[in-house]
């Protein structure tokens, strides 16, 4: 993995318009859509994400790498499809009910993406049945609840509540402004994340079953 690699640093720094060239660059040097997934475009959302944790960039530097790396993705998407390479998680993710707040969503959203997990993303609003339909039709390895509002904390309780006793064996990773640790460990999900740059280093860790560093 280089760091340097010029389309590794289109994604970081957000510069949506090379990324086309770049990736052909790759691709006519012999490149595999894989490799150009796992060792250019990955590492560059994981340095984004690392940034943003540290403060260092802030949302509009998260949103426009995002925006690189989708572009990127998109280009890709039918050489993996080709090569038969399909993202190795998939999760569900969705704001809870009684909340219309999307940015903190849509964030984690593209983290994972980056990530190279699946994301269906269920928008905001959204009902505990609903996620629970989800759950039953797509079948994910995680689940992202968010909320921003105090309000619509007990929907996300119940949202937890619902999906268990469905049965669904995904792991519930929540967030949001006024959400805690201590708030995950009373209404039983299985991880918080305390903002985009950290999502996906826990829900890593909870799809790999291995502790986060301390």
């Amino acid at each position: 993995m280089d760091e340097q690699h010029p389309l590794t640093q289109a994604v970081i720094r957000g510069r949506r318009k090379e990324i086309p060239e770049l990736v052909k660059q790759c691709v006519d040097a012999g490149e595999d859509a894989k490799s150009i997934l796992e060792n250019r475009l990955v590492p560059g959302m994981a340095i984004v994400g690392e940034r943003f944790k540290k403060n260092e960039i802030f949302v509009p530097e998260m949103l426009v790498a995002a925006r690189a790396m989708k572009e990127a993705v998109k280009i890709l998407e039918p050489l993996l499809v080709a090569a038969g390479v399909k993202p190795e998680f998939t999760a569900v993710i969705g704001t809870v009910e009684g909340d219309l707040h999307d940015i903190g969503k849509n964030l984690v959203a593209m983290m994972w993406k980056g990530a190279n997990i699946d994301v269906i993303d269920l928008g905001v609003n959204v009902a505990p049945a609903k996620f629970v339909e989800a759950a039953q039709q797509h079948k994910p390895h995680l689940i992202g609840l968010s909320a921003l509002l105090t309000t619509t904390m007990p929907s996300m309780k119940t949202t937890v509540a619902a999906l268990k006793q469905s049965g669904s064996t995904a792991k519930v990773c929540i967030g949001g402004a006024p959400i805690t640790q201590a708030y995950a460990d009373e209404i039983g999900a299985d991880g918080y994340s305390r903002d985009a740059g950290s999502a996906v280093d826990v829900a890593l860790a909870l799809l790999r079953g291995t502790a986060l560093a301390a």
